[in-house]
């Protein structure tokens, strides 16, 4: 049996199985084998059916006496069987499950492990996972036991049966593919030693020791493989020298404000970049307001000035648009003509500007994925800038990339990632900090309230509006739903419409909207001919309207703590008071967090660390986007000490072999190249 065969060669697993495991991304034997637990319970202390505890889990080991009654109660059928030891008697029961009747042998001894309730003057265990005690090893009982992430018709007991046959047909001979320095300078246990143990942990530190192996494997060859790729981007990809740089002064002179000593730092980093003759490929982080878009102005400037074109990709339209607006007004000035690509641009318009971005009369060209269709050519792009990167993935930004011949690739994005995962996501970047705010930035009052409250910021709202001013209120959700007790934005619209704020503006924006229609709807409430804009999370990226004073968000649990930092920055634009109020009624203990988080910090930097603490990487911010697997059983925020570990062994394998090419690291090259098709994931 090999690692990448087909998990149907598994002898108890048919097309059916297969499919269901499917829907937890099994496919392999390789992929049933890591499927790592979720958690673990320990069931290593057996009881004596005298000494069960009720309303616990209990595990006890008995025989099952004569055969189990099968009662019929209208839908409902029960099956009872009687247990017994040496010290009492027990009755089980399985609900709905007429199989069961069958499924026990006169005389045999099963260990079974289930809650005990008491029923009338009985003790009772509801529906007991069990097994034949054996000689081998019990996988259910008697033993700290998995528990694995599940499926519809893949019990916890089938999983436990089917990974434990999977490693014994292994035999125990996983091919250990971690270089053995590496191994012994970082006190990792063989690998056969962690799966076995990950899955079936003889004791606790059996289970640490193997942990910690996997933990470290997971991000060593994230690292490596992210390290390759930025290694070959500066070695094998010589940038475009651009001979004037004093050329920036023009734009400089031209923009209303000064750059601060933040964005002036990190333009001398990008300068450094391009003075080098190697392409850059740079990661701008910034805080909401801290400028990356004036950065990217003169950045793209200086590639005009030099002779080529400049590229800026953003997820939306709406952010496109408010791109253009600045770009062109600012360029106008200099004589520099200024395109915007998006989707929804009639074919005469779109043919008029690929036309001109082919012939290069268009200098600089702003979009959404438009940019990187088939049919759009570029004349020489020298310098291509993504904005909200987390939007897009590595392969993405390649395709633009590969519009121009190793064009300078600049890469922004206001979602504050801790620096330390930001070297995880963007490994195959260089990475500046935009860490200070321009001054006269407003500070924005925070407010945590329960929807006790609405009338109260009904009437705040109201006295905003009539000295002027402009409002968003945010929903979770587009349209009603049954099971979810939230706000709605098309239901809530009309509420607000016709009984409360009747007398106002207010207009509604969600996803579904054709992109010109919400266009328009910005483009009002930009020129305040909409007062208050109900809205889903589609405002939450590049929206600039500095008269809006206040962001009601309803439904705050529902949203994350980076996301609620998102929506907090479009207001505070101006140089009226702002104000964000979070309205929630939820008493989870996390959410309430969130808010008291919310309203003490405004920093966005802290906020994400928060936000990673209480959700974890997946939801924060996963890899599948980048090319890259998604973490199996690595946490970024609980592993922060194993990553830095396995970062400097990533940093110090590539320094002595950059190209695995010495044959203790051959194994290793054949799984980075196994797990991530460095080849095939674009830079």
């Amino acid at each position: 049996m090999f690692l990448e065969s087909p998990v149907t060669e598994i002898k108890s697993i048919g097309e059916e199985r297969s499919r269901k495991l499917s829907k937890l991304g099994i496919f392999t034997v390789k992929d049933l084998i890591e499927h790592f637990p979720r958690d673990y319970e320990d069931r290593s202390q057996i009881r004596n059916i005298s000494d069960i505890q009720i309303n616990e889990e209990n595990t006890f080991i008995g025989k099952v006496k004569g055969v189990p009654d099968d009662i019929r109660v209208k839908n409902l059928r029960m099956i009872k069987a009687k247990i017994e030891d040496s010290t009492g008697k027990v009755t089980a029961v399985w609900y709905n499950q007429p199989y069961m009747k069958k499924a026990f042998k006169e005389g045999v001894d099963y260990i079974f492990t289930g809650k005990a309730v008491k029923k009338y003057s009985r003790i009772e265990i509801q529906s007991p996972e069990f097994e034949v005690v054996s000689e081998n090893d019990t996988l259910s009982g008697g033993r700290i036991v998995p528990v694995y992430p599940a499926t519809s018709g893949i019990s916890q007991k089938i999983l436990r049966g089917l990974i434990k046959d999977t490693i014994d047909a292994t035999g125990n001979q996983l091919c250990d593919f971690m270089p053995l320095w590496v191994r012994k300078q970082y006190k990792l246990c063989d690998r056969n030693f962690a799966i076995q143990n990950i899955h079936f942990p003889e004791n606790n530190d059996s289970f640490f020791i193997a942990r910690r192996r996997l933990v470290f494997e997971e991000l060593f060859i994230l690292q490596t493989a992210l390290l390759r790729m930025k290694t070959a981007f500066k070695e094998n990809k010589k940038g475009i020298v651009f001979e004037n740089t004093k050329c920036i002064n023009d734009v400089l002179d031209i923009l209303p404000f000064n750059l601060t000593d933040a964005q002036n730092k990190v333009l001398g980093e990008i300068m450094s970049d391009i003075k080098e003759g190697k392409a850059m490929n740079r990661l701008v982080q910034g805080d909401v307001g801290s400028g990356k878009t004036a950065v990217a102005l003169v950045v793209a400037y200086m590639a005009i000035k030099n002779g080529f074109q400049s590229a800026l990709m953003v997820p939306t339209e709406v952010l496109a648009g408010q791109h253009y607006e600045f770009f062109s007004e600012m360029f106008g000035k200099l004589g520099i003509e200024t395109v915007l690509l998006t989707g929804s641009l009639k074919k005469k318009e779109k043919d008029l500007i690929l036309d001109k971005v082919k012939t290069g009369q268009a200098k600089m060209i702003i979009g959404t994925h438009a940019v990187i269709q088939e049919n759009v050519e570029f004349y020489n792009l020298g310098m291509v800038i993504t904005d909200e990167q987390h939007r897009f993935g590595v392969r993405q930004r390649g395709t633009l990339s590969e519009k121009g011949n190793n064009p300078h690739v600049l890469v922004m994005t206001a979602t504050p990632i801790p620096r330390t995962l930001a070297l995880i996501l963007y490994g195959d970047l260089d990475i500046s900090i935009i860490d200070h705010l321009p001054p006269g930035r407003q500070k924005i009052d925070t407010l945590g309230v329960n929807s006790s409250y609405h009338d109260r910021i009904y009437g705040f709202i109201k006295k905003e509006v009539d000295r002027g001013r402009q409002v968003y209120i945010i929903c979770p959700m587009i349209d009603d739903n049954d099971k979810l007790d939230v706000q709605s934005v098309t239901s809530y619209t009309e509420k607000l419409k016709n009984e409360i704020f009747s007398e106002y503006s207010v207009e509604c924006l969600h996803g579904k909207i054709k992109p010109k229609e919400k266009q328009d709807i910005m483009d009002r409430f930009s020129r305040n001919e909409v007062n208050i804009l109900v809205s889903t999370t589609v405002i939450e990226v590049g929206i600039n309207v500095p008269n809006a004073t206040i962001m009601l968000i309803e439904n705050a649990e529902r949203f994350g703590l980076a996301q609620l930092h998102q929506l907090r920055g479009r207001v505070g634009r101006g140089n009226e008071k702002s104000y964000c109020i979070l309205v929630s009624d939820s008493k989870s203990k996390v959410a309430i967090e969130r808010v008291k988080m919310m309203t003490k910090s405004s920093d966005g930097f802290e906020i994400s660390e928060m936000d990673l603490k209480l959700r974890g990487p997946g939801e924060f911010f996963g890899t599948k986007q980048h090319g890259l697997p998604e973490m199996k059983i690595a946490n970024l925020y609980k592993d922060m000490d194993i990553l830095k570990e396995a970062q400097k062994a990533a940093f110090d394998i590539i320094k002595y072999d950059e190209n695995m090419e010495k044959e203790e690291n051959e194994l290793l090259l054949r799984e980075l190249q196994n797990i991530i098709n460095v080849d095939k994931v674009n830079i």
